[in-house]
This record gives structure tokens, C-alpha cells and sequence, in this order.
């Protein structure tokens, strides 16, 4: 794909490209999504980015109709989707011999793709680049070098350029006030916020919340909340993705009803709820946050988008996987399908655990007891903001409990709760694990084969569990659970050698692979 192919994408608006490059207009100074709908420049007025820091470190601003900051897999400017082995210097897209199979798992070395992610949660809000380069094992300086390398800016400058389009975001999105805005987005000083938005957009903030905040966006069931709004490609098979993770929602802590996802939340010291649902005219998701967690909207926006698999190549992954005459018909079934990730990677570790060797109904059961159990109550939904939300978030009256809360638990008293005494010990030892910091489940360099051989380490993990947690838990798209029945079940009964050797060819997205499998089984798996 050279410059001239992605010139037609864009004169196309081709959707499958969204988020996978940028363009620069050298007469305006802005750069677009490929699939910006205002009038497309000529050739010769286009520069091609894989990046979005690309084109903001070569000075031009991001669009104010497509929006950058929203495309998927805007990840400081590490577009998702781009394949191995490709070099920052290249901008003119993918390299030859780009193929769609591609996963974008290796797309950066892992020490800047571990930097990348917890700069996109918002770790340089309260950390300094020295604390987040100790916490990776390097130096300082050696980080800068990486990410300069591979990206072409320092992690200061990524940072500052995810604390400017979440604040341009809440700009356009949200009736927040501009100091407001200042602090939820990252920044600590507002004099500092509105002179780096100024030289970075050329306009101050003022100007552009003049015309935008839809107060239709920041309202949940007559509830002031924050509205971020979160992009995807199409399609996208959400009936599908809610349905599952309905069924699986925990007992006090999240629910789906009438087709929007409700749950309380924690992120350090912060507590509150979201909702999530679907805008029937975009291809567009909205949440709806808490006043209470303005300052960890960072988190929570990656949060979201990893639990419903929003920077996922649809049309590549069903391109890819609809090949394979086995698999072929289920992906044409429903060629949007996602594979659904972890909001909480804790929580949803611990669901995993509870999943092990019952159905699916007597997981959720045991989860929502652990959660009550042990979880912290809600003081925020007081019954008269309850029944303002028509009675949608009755029942959801805890947090689910951290990793150091559950480590401090005994064997008898997980096990009175109805689990068997050997899983009561597992959940125990996995709890222990990870609060002693034994096992680190954000540790983003570590390479998936390696946490998976982690996991079954521990005391009662076989390798469906480890599988099935590095599916939706670490989010790797090639983790297999052969020996799950449901997968079989969907094969003919296949053993699970023949399995295996089934799926070699639908490396590397056999967890989609496995969701399809599922859901021809009508919600099958943990």
C-alpha cells in the first residue's frame, strides 16, 4: 500500500482504514482520518502518516469535523492494526508484502508498546517519566531513545498530545466547564492547558466550546454525567458482544438491560458507575461516566474500549478467518463479531477461575458472591438516584473487591460461599499472586506464552483457564482453548489434536475464531 493506494482509500472514505493512517493537508496545516467528510484535497496536497504523532511532531493539527483523537486505535498516536515489522520512518503506509492475516500484536517493540498503554490510562498525569521507566525495568533514558526511535517524540510529548484530545474531546462532547475540562483531562496547571491547546489547535479553548457540548450527550436517565464517546469500525455485531457479556455480568457490580451496559467502577481512589450503550446513527459507542470519576476518564475510556474490542479490523479478521472452509460460514453469519475483553482485568481473571468445570449461570453466581462477600458497598446510588434511572441500576450495590482484599480472605471462607475446596484455593492462590506483585496482569511486555505458562503454574490452572484469561484478560488475539467442549461441540466433536491442528490456519485470530465457534452454539464457553 504506497502513497497512491492510500490516496484512493481516502478518496473512497473507505471505513477499513480508519484509524490505520492519517493525512496531512499541507495547505490547511490540519490532518484527517481517511474517512473525514470534508471535501478531499488533492493529491498533491497530501502527506501520508501512520501516525498521529507523526503528523502533529511535523506541526499540523488534528481536524475538528473527523476528530482524530476519536478514530480506532488512536493510541497516542499508535495506530492499531499496523503489521510486524513496521518501521516509524515509512510513512506511506503498510510495507509490501502487507498481508491481511497480519496481527498488530508486534507492531511496536514491546518496551514502547508497555510505555504507549499506560501513557493512554494516564500514568504521566501523576508519575514522572523516571517512575514510569523504573516500573518497565529500564532507564530513563534509554525509554526516551525507544520512543523517540519508533515514534519520533518523547513520552512527554505523547502525553501531553493524549491529555490535548481528551480535552478537545470533552470540548466538543460535553457541557464541563473549562476548568473543569483542564483538570479531568490530565493537566494540572489550566494557565498550562490553555497555552499548550492554543499553540497546538491555534484557537483557545473558549473558542472552541462556542458551538459544541450537546447537552443531550451528558445526560443518563436524567443524571448529569460526562459523555465520551468512543469510535469503531464497522460492522460491528453488538447484540451479540452485549449478549455475552450479559450473561456473565456479576451480581451487584454490572448488568445489561434494554441493550445498555451499567456497572460500578474503581479506579484508585475513585469510585462510581458508567453506562454504556449504542448510537443508532454512527458507528459510535457512548458512555456515560460519573461526575465522581472526572479525574480517570483516562483509564476508564482504555478500559472500555479493550472490554468491547473497539480497535478491532472487522473486515481483516473476516477476511482472513472466512477463507478457511471450516470456519467460513460462521463468519459469514456474522462478520462484525468481537471477542470481549476485560473492563477490570482482576474481576475478570476471578470470573474466569469461578468458570472452571461449571455453566455458565453458576459462574455468574459465584462471582456475584464473592463480590458481595468481599467487595466494598456503593454510598453513591442513593435510592432516589436509582429510581431517576427507572429502576436500571437497582441491584448493582458493590464494587468487586481488588487483589490485596481477596489475598487477605481463608480457604474456608471462599469455599463456604459454594466453591469446591480445591478451586477456593486456587482463587486464593491467584489472589496472593497477583497482590504480592508475583504476577503482574498489566505487564504489558511480557510476551503472552509467557503469562499463559504463568498462569497454569499456579496451583488449580489448567490450560483452558490460562487460555481463556489470556483471551479476554491480556486481549491476545490468538488464544486458543482447544479443549473447551462448547469449541468441539461447534467442530462435530472433533478431539482436541484435531482441533489444534484445525486452527493452524486461523492463526493469528483463533480467539475470534473460538467467539464464532460460541456463538453458533448460542453463547456456549466460560
Amino acid at each position: 500500500m504506497d502513497a497512491e493506494t492510500l490516496y484512493r482509500a481516502l478518496t473512497a472514505r473507505d471505513a477499513r482504514f480508519d484509524g490505520t493512517f492519517f493525512v496531512g493537508v499541507t495547505t490547511t496545516g490540519v490532518y484527517c482520518r481517511p474517512i473525514c467528510p470534508a471535501r478531499t484535497p488533492g493529491r498533491d496536497r497530501c502527506v501520508f502518516f501512520q501516525r498521529a504523532t507523526e503528523a502533529e511532531r511535523d506541526g499540523f493539527r488534528a481536524c475538528f469535523r473527523c476528530r482524530p483523537e476519536l478514530a480506532p486505535g488512536y493510541k497516542s498516536g499508535a495506530a492499531s492494526g499496523v503489521p510486524p515489522g513496521y518501521k516509524s520512518g515509512a510513512a506511506s503506509g503498510a510495507p509490501p508484502g502487507y498481508k491481511s492475516g497480519d496481527a498488530n500484536v508486534d507492531a511496536l517493540p514491546s518496551l514502547v508498546q508497555a510505555a504507549l498503554a499506560r501513557i493512554d490510562i494516564g500514568y504521566l498525569n501523576e508519575h514522572s517519566v523516571d517512575d514510569l521507566a523504573r516500573e518497565l525495568g529500564v532507564t530513563s533514558r534509554h525509554l526516551r531513545r525507544a520512543t523517540e526511535a519508533e515514534l519520533g517524540v518523547s513520552p512527554v510529548a505523547l502525553a501531553q498530545s493524549r491529555r490535548l484530545a481528551l480535552a478537545k474531546q470533552l470540548l466538543q462532547d460535553t457541557q464541563l466547564s473549562l476548568t473543569d475540562i483542564a483538570f479531568a483531562s490530565g493537566f494540572s496547571s489550566v494557565r498550562r492547558y490553555n497555552a499548550l491547546f492554543s499553540s497546538r489547535f491555534g484557537r483557545a479553548p473558549s473558542s472552541v466550546r462556542r458551538g459544541h457540548g450537546d447537552p443531550r450527550a451528558v445526560r443518563d436517565a436524567g443524571e448529569a454525567t460526562i459523555a465520551l464517546r468512543l469510535d469503531y469500525r464497522p460492522p460491528f455485531d453488538w447484540e451479540t458482544l452485549l449478549r455475552f457479556i450479559g450473561d456473565r455480568a456479576i451480581p451487584g457490580v454490572e448488568s445489561v438491560t434494554d441493550g445498555v451496559y451499567r456497572r460500578n467502577v474503581r479506579v484508585g481512589k475513585k469510585t462510581g458507575h458508567v453506562s454504556v450503550r449504542r448510537d443508532r446513527e454512527r458507528n459510535v459507542l457512548w458512555a456515560h461516566v460519573s461526575l465522581s470519576l472526572s479525574g480517570v476518564l483516562m483509564p476508564i475510556r482504555a478500559r472500555l474500549r479493550a472490554l468491547f474490542d473497539l480497535d478491532a479490523h472487522p473486515l481483516t479478521i473476516a477476511e482472513h478467518l472466512g477463507a478457511d472452509a471450516s470456519m467460513g460460514p460462521f463468519v459469514r453469519a456474522r462478520p462484525g463479531l468481537r471477542v470481549p475483553g476485560a473492563f477490570d482485568r482482576f474481576e475478570t481473571a476471578v470470573r474466569a477461575i469461578a468458570g472452571q468445570m461449571v455453566s455458565v449461570r453458576a459462574a455468574t453466581t459465584l462471582s456475584g458472591r464473592i463480590a458481595r462477600a468481599f467487595g466494598d458497598a456503593t454510598a453513591e446510588d442513593t435510592p432516589e438516584k436509582v429510581e431517576s434511572d427507572g429502576g436500571a441500576r437497582a441491584g448493582l450495590d458493590c464494587i468487586f473487591p481488588s487483589a490485596e482484599t481477596l489475598a487477605g480472605a481463608s480457604v474456608d471462607r471462599i469455599a463456604s460461599l459454594g466453591f469446591p475446596r480445591t478451586r477456593a484455593n486456587a482463587l486464593l492462590s491467584f489472589a496472593r499472586a497477583v497482590s504480592d506483585g508475583s504476577l503482574v496482569l498489566d505487564d504489558d511486555t511480557t510476551p503472552p506464552e509467557e503469562k499463559i505458562a504463568a498462569f497454569k503454574a499456579l496451583p488449580g490452572f489448567g490450560n483452558w483457564t490460562a487460555q481463556y484469561m489470556a483471551m479476554r484478560v491480556l486481549g491476545w488475539p490468538d488464544a486458543f482453548p482447544a479443549s473447551d467442549l462448547g469449541v468441539r461441540k461447534a467442530l462435530g466433536g472433533a478431539p482436541e489434536s484435531a482441533v489444534l491442528a484445525m486452527a493452524e490456519s486461523w492463526r493469528p485470530w483463533r480467539a475470534y475464531a473460538v467467539m464464532h465457534l460460541w456463538t453458533s452454539l448460542a453463547q456456549g464457553g466460560g
